[in-house]
């Protein structure tokens, strides 16, 4: 089983997106697959027509009064599950603290999972947080968007600052490009910066694309809808994490 979270301290630069897609597009090669939603805006719940609601909420769950098995639901798509998310875990940060080796509790919820899932997908909220870090020491790998902007990039350099200096080494930190004109320069020039700076960066990008926007409107993966050059660039960028991961 591997583990790879969608996370970037910023929202808005296709971390759900890319969870769900992704996520799709390696259950559609077979691989058992589930997306453990942790954003309390429930954005993976609602692309896949799952209501958010955890019975007894993040509460019971943080202090281990369920597992979560009993929380997957299945999807529409063959090998694909999901783990919905509430409101409730707006509160997750108090919890976990009350917990001993709060960094440790996310890792250890998914441990039971191992020998029913390939891949499992955190579709993770932006913050840094004790949630972060959490996900941080469970995950095997980060993948972290970056839209190529200014701000965005600040934020990659943020992340990265932190791991090392919290000697975080166990998540490999891949970033990719997401929301990409190249028609613009400045686009152009950013993705080159960010190439030279960090020679891990996943070399497909995601195109800023109103298909993508339409999975708003569809609740469903990009792929299960499209064909278009945007389903394409995921499924593409999904065969370059396996090489990495390989």
């Amino acid at each position: 089983m591997k583990v790879l979270a969608l996370y970037s301290i910023k929202g808005g630069v296709g971390k759900t997106a890319g969870a769900v897609n992704l996520a799709f597009n390696a259950a559609q090669a077979g691989y058992r697959t589930l997306v453990w939603d942790l954003d309390p805006q429930a954005a993976s719940s609602y692309y896949f027509r799952i209501k958010p609601k955890i019975k007894g909420g993040s509460k019971n769950l943080i202090a281990g009064k369920h597992e979560l098995d009993v929380l997957i639901k299945g999807t529409d798509f063959d090998n694909l599950d999901l783990i919905p998310v509430d409101f409730s875990f707006r509160n997750v940060d108090l919890l976990l603290d009350d917990q001993k080796k709060p960094t440790k509790q996310i890792k250890k919820r998914l441990k039971p999972l191992a020998d029913s899932y390939d891949f499992i997908f955190l579709d993770c909220p932006p913050s840094i947080s004790l949630l972060s870090e959490a996900i941080f020491e469970a995950a095997d790998v980060l993948l972290s968007p970056i839209i190529p902007s200014t701000l965005s990039l600040r934020t990659l350099v943020q992340l990265k600052e932190f791991i090392d200096d919290h000697a975080l080494t166990h998540a490999q930190l891949l970033p990719f490009f997401s929301m990409v004109d190249s028609r613009k320069k400045m686009h152009k020039d950013i993705m080159q910066q960010v190439l030279a700076d960090y020679p891990a960066t996943l070399k497909t990008t995601i195109p800023c694309a109103s298909d993508i926007e339409r999975m708003g409107v569809e609740r469903m993966p990009l792929g299960a809808y499209s064909k278009s050059r945007s389903a394409r660039a995921y499924a593409e960028l999904w065969q370059e994490i396996l090489m990495r991961l390989a």
